[in-house]
């Protein structure tokens, strides 16, 4: 398989935005989600990740330099494992997004426990 077009790896700051969006949105309609419902400022380079109804959708959304970036994927016969949870939005990294565009779980997926010792006797 070759992948020609991903969110990087190296990013570091990617939110998921939990609810369901209307899909015809377009970056302004996307941007505004990011601005009014978040408060973030969009413009500060993270990564937003939506998904539509059904939940064979994701678009992301990106301030690249001097515009707007959207990657839009669209899954012919599955759905994507989206997260569930409280807060509106999911913080991730480039590798956990990609690995939720590859079809992974990523909610279900846990490292070994951190285990923290105060000494060795």
């Amino acid at each position: 398989m070759t992948v020609v077009m991903r969110p990087s790896l190296s990013l570091t700051e990617v939110y998921l935005y939990r609810q369901p969006i209307d899909f015809r949105k377009s970056h302004r309609g996307l941007s505004a989600i990011v601005e009014c419902e978040l408060g973030h400022n969009p413009f500060e380079g993270a990564l937003y990740a939506f998904t539509n109804k059904r939940r064979n959708k994701i678009k992301c959304l990106f301030w690249e330099d001097n515009g707007f970036v959207l990657y839009y994927k669209s899954l012919v016969e599955e759905t994507f494992k989206w997260p569930k949870g409280e807060e509106e939005t999911l913080t991730l990294t480039g590798q956990p997004l990609n690995w939720l565009l590859d079809g992974f779980d990523i909610s279900a997926m846990k490292g070994h426990k951190k285990l923290q010792y105060e000494s060795v006797f």
